[in-house]
């Protein structure tokens, strides 16, 4: 058998040729690949990187002449559509603005700073860029279409409406009316944002959203106009309710709110003199000081006494003044007003029940108190020959005293009860009178004072007070010649035979209709101190003894026709 020799199964070396031929296939591969790399980056030179957008236009691998092709392309179709308010649209057109594309090197700018090798990483990553003006339009065909638009032309009851204070409303107060917006436009904003729009090559512009409409200076929710209405309804919420006896007036809103005012600043404000002139009205209608009053007398013939302040007098400055800080304050109440003097009570007999009553005429005097008849009496008043005659009027007595002394220029007459009610004018006791009434007056009369028996002076005294109304009145056909010496007996040698009229009786004709209980109805309260019953003497020693001149030496400076001197101060009064 033949044999075979056995082959070595070793492996064969290439050597270094043939690493050598290995080596080489690699880097031409390499070399290859990096010339292709190299070669499309030089086509960058010319071209835009790929996922490159210029001002939104996406140029990739575009030409800069190509894409100047695309701006032209896209503003020779160019239209700008205005969204209004409403609804309604309008076009602006690039051919009527001039529009034009504008190329000033920039392009070509990017694409120099381009870096071609690099353009790999541009395939994943994006980039975006955002140029100067590459469009143009002529500024005054811009200005005429802009100027021209509809939007611009608007009714002013389509303009902007602050928000505002609504008129006043009875029961309500005032509100807010809230703004509104209009359709007024800003023309420098509208102007401005359309350019914006047309250099940014935009579809559309919503006028809204740009905010190129006049918006109302006033929101609804302004703080100042809020506040301003608070105050407002503050003030025309109050409501005061004035009591003037049976009748209530009643100051609402209705009537503040014609007092409410603002100031150039805004600020609201009470006129002074709209609350002055209603305070002056109410004084007007409600105030019976100084007014004529029809009076029943006790004969029971009505007259009229005219002259006097008896009566209800409101302090217009004072009340004024509170009122107004009670509108201020919002602070609602019924309430009286602040007076300088009140009347007994309210109502046509503002003198009340109690009161005394001075027939000038018949020379007679009455004095009631709570409608009962207290007492009455003939009495002597002022001097008619010699121009000193008692005015009639209605007065309050101005407060009582004893032991003073009347003086004038050549007399000083000490006296025990004396009643001043009209300045220096008063109720006084005449000791040194033996005979009242009749026509003694006429030539014989006092200062100006009602001269009274002694006895009847001490009655009214301790049954009246300050304030108490003295009713003066002529009354013709009531006349007297007779006289009474104060014990109730007539005088016939000074006259006529006249009905009986005594002091501390009630008159012979009592009034149907007076007071709570007629004159003929006797008193079911006696007086303090009876009517007299003996004749005062001419000259009766007072109850104290009178205070003397002396004792207050400056007294002896006043002028008038009487004064008191026990008080210290300066209490005029007629005298005799």
């Amino acid at each position: 058998m033949e044999k075979h020799e056995q082959r070595s199964r070793k492996k064969k070396s290439f050597g270094v040729s043939g690493l050598a031929l290995v080596g080489g296939g690699i880097m031409a591969a390499a070399l290859i690949a990096a010339f292709a790399y190299i070669q499309v980056g030089r086509s960058y030179q010319k071209v835009f990187f790929p996922k490159t957008v210029i001002n939104g236009m996406d140029v990739s691998k575009k030409s800069v002449m190509e894409v100047k092709k695309m701006i032209a392309l896209t503003i020779d179709d160019y239209k700008l559509t205005l969204q209004e308010r409403g609804g309604t649209t309008e076009e602006i057109k690039g051919m009527d603005i001039g529009l034009e594309a504008v190329f000033d090197g920039k392009l070509e700018s990017l694409l120099g700073e381009q870096k071609p090798l690099s353009w790999a990483k541009h395939l994943r990553k994006p980039q975006s860029f955002e140029i100067g003006t590459m469009i143009q339009y002529d500024e005054n065909k811009f200005d005429t279409v802009v100027s021209g638009l509809s939007c611009l032309k608007v009714e002013e009851e389509d303009k902007a409406q602050n928000a505002s204070i609504s008129d006043y409303v009875s029961g309500q107060g005032y509100q807010i009316k809230p703004a509104r917006d209009g359709k007024e436009l800003n023309p420098e904003k509208l102007k401005s944002e359309i350019s914006n729009a047309v250099m940014d090559l935009k579809p559309e512009l919503n006028l809204d959203e740009a905010g190129a409409y006049i918006s109302p200076k006033v929101p609804t929710n302004d703080p100042g106009l809020v506040s301003k209405v608070q105050a407002m309804n503050k003030y025309v919420n109050t409501t005061i309710t004035y009591n003037f006896g049976d009748e209530k007036k009643v100051l609402s809103g209705d009537t503040i709110s014609k007092w409410v005012k603002t100031d150039d600043s805004g600020k609201v404000y009470l006129d002074s003199k709209s609350v002055s002139d209603y305070v002056k009205e109410l004084a007007s209608t409600y105030d019976t000081a100084y007014k004529a009053k029809n009076f029943t007398t006790s004969t029971g013939q009505n007259v009229k006494i005219t002259g006097g302040s008896y009566g209800w007098r409101i302090n217009q400055s004072a009340e004024a003044d509170e009122l107004a800080e009670l509108i201020r304050s919002g602070n609602s109440q019924v309430r009286e007003p602040v007076y300088k003097q009140r009347g007994a009570s309210r109502g046509a007999k503002d003198y009340g029940n109690t009161y005394v009553e001075i027939n000038l005429t018949a020379q007679h005097i009455y004095y009631y108190k709570d409608g009962k008849l207290v007492v009455e009496s003939d009495f002597v008043s002022g001097n008619e020959s010699k121009g000193w005659s008692t005015p009639a009027g209605a007065y309050s007595l101005t407060y009582k005293e004893r032991n003073a002394t009347l003086k004038g220029e050549n007399y000083r007459t000490p006296v025990d009860y004396w009643m001043p009610f009209n300045g220096n004018i008063g109720l006084h006791d005449a000791k040194w009178r033996s005979t009242f009434g009749g026509s003694i007056y006429k030539t014989s009369g006092s200062h100006g004072c009602i001269n009274l028996p002694p006895a009847v002076a001490k009655t009214i005294f301790e049954n009246i007070s300050a304030g108490i109304p003295v009713l003066c009145y002529h009354l013709p056909g009531t006349e007297s010649l007779t006289t009474s010496n104060g014990t109730g007996k007539k005088d016939e040698t000074k006259g006529a035979q006249q009905p009986t009229t005594q002091a501390g009786t009630q008159p012979t004709t009592p009034a149907a209709t007076h007071s709570t209980t007629q004159a003929a109805t006797q008193p079911a309260t006696q007086p303090t101190t009876a009517a007299p019953t003996t004749a005062a003497p001419t000259t009766a020693p007072a109850a104290t003894t009178p205070t003397t001149v002396s004792a207050h030496p400056s007294f002896d400076q006043e002028a008038g026709p009487g004064s008191s001197k026990s008080s210290g101060k300066n209490k005029s009064g007629p005298g005799m």
